[in-house]
């Protein structure tokens, strides 16, 4: 789960702009795509059940919540603004905010921790028991080794490590 450089620069970029609307950066994907690239922003923010209801500046009613509808226009503005003076993306690019959703894909090994026990789509850079893809239990995450352990079928458990992994999202499922 390694950013490339281009990534790595865009994140530190986009970091302080994203964090001065009041959310978190998940993550962000940059896709260049010959004259017009996307450029995707995840945001997220915790969500307080206890949390009174308020009106927000725009009459939504906002009852503790993740990400709104006003959360991703402040960060697209805020963004949006800062990229025009830095102009670090050469050409036409697209900017899409949002929030992870429920299949939301994992930047960092971090991330994953909170989601233990749950199912987890991965595609591996090097096979793993011959497969690059497959869909498993996350079954623990280890920081200090940079590993997961994921559960496959017949309860047989992978170590992977997180170099390894090229792309992993959450499976919702209800």
């Amino acid at each position: 789960m390694k950013l490339s450089n281009k990534t790595q620069a865009l994140q530190d970029l986009i970091a302080p702009a994203v964090e001065a609307c009041d959310v978190d950066l998940w993550g962000i994907e940059f896709v260049p795509q010959g004259k017009r690239s996307l450029l995707r922003i995840y945001i997220d923010k915790p969500v307080d059940p206890t949390a009174e209801p308020v009106i927000n500046e725009d009459g939504e009613v906002e009852q503790g919540r993740g990400i709104g509808v006003q959360d991703c226009v402040r960060v697209t503005q805020q963004v949006g603004a800062m990229l025009d003076v830095h102009d670090p993306i050469s050409g036409e690019y697209a900017l899409e905010v949002s929030s992870p959703g429920w299949d939301r894909p994992f930047f960092q090994l971090q991330q994953m921790a909170d989601y233990i026990g749950q199912t987890v789509a991965l595609r591996l850079i090097s096979a793993v028991d011959n497969r690059r893809k497959f869909q498993a239990k996350l079954v623990a995450v280890d920081l200090e080794n940079e590993m997961i352990q994921v559960e496959v079928e017949k309860q047989q458990v992978l170590d992977i490590d997180s170099h390894n992994i090229d792309k992993a999202n959450l499976v919702y499922q209800d």
